[in-house]
């Protein structure tokens, strides 16, 4: 399979589970809640004004894309967060579920080195519709090691960020972080390094 047809098939899965909206509603939700938080001084008031805001972004998805999964994934998660933060009165609690969420996937692609199954290997394997074909082919598992590694190394400076400054209850640091280091941008700059990884790959195969 062509790395062309490889990456269709990837932003076909990417646009199954939402594409660039869930990334921009994720980043949006977290931001929104900052400012809210800021200008208010009100965790309440500012998780339900980030509650608003992703409820209306999900009812614009809903009726321009006739879809119901996709945006409510997107309204439980921010509302978690706004039923953490609410709850406890403590601002920094809307970003725990980021914290979790950065840390379960440092263990998630430090085990799936160390059981010698890489995670990006097992997704494009699957991809691919080889499964662990991919296994007897030694550089290509060598760039799937190389890929999940880029991705535990921001999964793991997320979470050695993140940690610290949950813990010390800095909101305006921890929403910052949050925002570059567990959301989109992070996660676009590990996208560029994997693709220029693996687009040697057919050169390599040919």
């Amino acid at each position: 399979m062509s790395l062309d047809m490889l990456t269709r098939k990837s932003l076909s899965l990417f646009s199954a589970v939402g594409g660039w909206r869930t990334v921009a509603e994720g980043v949006t939700s977290r931001v929104v809640f900052l400012v809210a938080y800021l200008s208010t001084g009100h965790v309440l008031t500012s998780a339900l004004i980030t509650v608003g805001g992703v409820v209306v972004l999900a009812a614009v998805r809903l009726f321009t894309d006739r879809k119901v999964w996709q945006p409510a994934i997107g309204v439980i998660v921010v509302g978690v967060s706004a039923m953490l933060a609410g709850n406890t009165g403590q601002a920094a609690d809307f970003y725990l579920t980021t914290v979790f969420v950065q840390a379960g996937a440092t263990a998630l692609f430090l085990v799936s080195i160390l059981v010698r199954r890489p995670m990006i290997g097992l997704v494009l394997g699957t991809l691919r519709g080889e499964r662990l074909g991919w296994r007897r082919d030694r550089p290509r598992r060598r760039r799937y090691y190389l890929c999940t590694a880029v991705f535990l190394a921001k999964f793991a400076i997320a979470t050695a960020a993140l940690v610290p400054l949950y813990l010390a209850g800095t909101v305006i640091p921890l929403g910052i972080a949050a925002t570059l280091l567990g959301g989109a941008p992070a996660a676009g700059v590990c996208l560029y390094l994997c693709w220029r990884i693996l687009r040697e790959e057919p050169r390599t195969a040919a």
